[in-house]
């Protein structure tokens, strides 16, 4: 079977893949984007509510508006983006298996690989939740599909599990379509999604935030018919005697999300524990020379604002990788750890030596810090220290590392970022 080949290869047409695959473009090399649904746009296109691009572009967009201005981009510089194509496997060599209705089963040779598959919910099957297996339990994902694409109300009396932004944003929606959101439950003491969002999605609508607190009964024989919810103690074991009994029609899960790496993982590329996405360098690379990684499918990302800036960045890597013919080398790599308070920075590696520049370590907090300060220290010398008033885990900080400190850091064998006094 012959091959096609091209170039840069983008697997994902979403926020992630689409700015990747426009920036190597920009550098010049032949660019392909494989993308499973039948239009590009990913997540973003059933996002309507505002509140995207304010980063990026100083304004703000709705979700359709963000993804369409990526759209238009690569349209207008003609890259070839497939549709409707589902990719089977990634090889280390770069070799790309995939299937579609049009072409049916075909083979890519690519100089490099981004892979920005995304991320998915998590489940109810992963919750174990006990009770009745009825109907009425969505995703929030799920239920912002039915709601904003195609038209169909998931229920009218409403419990959301978890407060991720997603279940926050569609408590909002719920309520404008004229459901009733009787509550929001979330089993950690903070809330995991944005501030702004528990603002103006629960706040606003008087749609109460229960922290310390899990479903911990489903009842319904057909569909559900009510939850219960119990407070939980420091283990995050239901106490007895708190139970709360909500009658309800529906329950949206927002309980978080997993980076979508069953290609990478078959490519045996490395992953991180803390990020469930690949182990990649300050270029994005992974652990197999010429495949990178961004977006979601790297570590979930909270504003596409920062998915679209990281993947301009491994964009223009694979293509100077292409340009380069660079072979694997053997280059002395900086260890990027987690200090105190701090989960899952990325990049995890730095190259050592000259000619770094535009750096950028994003992470989340383990918990809710105020007054504290983000400390980076290079083996045992602070570098950098920067003043918060407040961090919290449901919002990602984007350290970036300026000229002045990027010197101070190559020679160490370990750069560390840590939440201190």
């Amino acid at each position: 079977m012959s091959y096609i080949d091209t170039d840069v290869l983008v697997i994902g047409g979403g926020p992630a893949g689409l700015a990747a695959a426009i920036e190597a473009d920009k550098e010049g090399v032949r660019t392909v984007v494989l993308e499973r649904e039948d239009r590009a746009g990913g997540i973003l296109r059933q996002c309507i509510h505002n509140g995207f691009g304010l980063h990026r572009f100083s304004e703000e967009l709705t979700g359709p508006e963000y993804a369409q201005r990526d759209i238009d981009e690569a349209e207008k510089r003609k890259i070839d983006i497939r549709t409707g194509t589902t990719v089977l496997g990634v090889s280390p060599d770069r070799v790309v298996t995939a299937v579609s209705r049009e072409r049916g089963y075909e083979k890519y040779r690519a100089g490099a690989v981004v892979l920005a598959m995304g991320c998915r919910e998590r489940p109810r099957g992963a919750l174990a939740i006990p009770g009745d297996r009825c109907a009425g339990i969505y995703s929030a994902g799920t239920a912002q599909k039915y709601v904003n694409l195609m038209g169909y109300m998931p229920g009218r009396r409403v419990v959301i599990l978890g407060s991720g932004d997603i279940g926050l944003i569609m408590a909002r929606r719920m309520t404008l379509q004229g459901a009733k959101v009787l509550a929001c439950v979330e089993i950690m003491p903070y809330s995991s999604g944005l501030n702004r969002n528990i603002v103006q999605c629960l706040n606003d609508y008087g749609i109460p935030l229960y922290l310390n607190h899990t479903v911990t009964d489903i009842r319904g024989r057909e569909r559900v018919e009510g939850v219960t919810v119990s407070e939980v103690d420091g283990k995050r074991n239901p106490i007895p005697g708190t139970e709360m009994h909500f009658d309800c029609d529906t329950l949206l899960l927002s309980v978080g999300l997993i980076p979508e790496n069953e290609l990478t993982r078959k490519c045996g590329i490395e992953i991180s524990p803390a990020t469930s996405g690949a182990l990649v360098n300050e270029r994005y690379e992974t652990s197999v020379p010429g495949i990178f990684a961004c977006g979601n499918v790297l570590h979930v990302h909270d504003l596409v604002d920062y998915v679209s800036e990281e993947s301009q960045k491994a964009g223009r890597a694979a293509a100077l990788y292409v340009k380069e013919k660079r072979a694997e080398e053997s280059e002395v790599m900086i260890r990027v750890a987690d200090g105190f308070g701090v989960r899952g920075v990325v990049p995890q590696m730095i190259r050592g030596g000259d000619g770094l520049k535009d750096i950028s370590l994003m992470f989340r907090t383990s918990n809710v810090f105020r007054d504290r300060s983000i400390t980076l220290t290079a083996d045992d010398q602070v570098i950098l220290k920067q003043k918060k008033k407040i961090l919290t885990p449901g919002e990602m900080v984007n350290l970036r590392l300026t000229d002045k400190i990027i010197p101070a850091m190559k020679n160490c064998k370990t750069l560390s970022v840590s939440i201190t006094e």
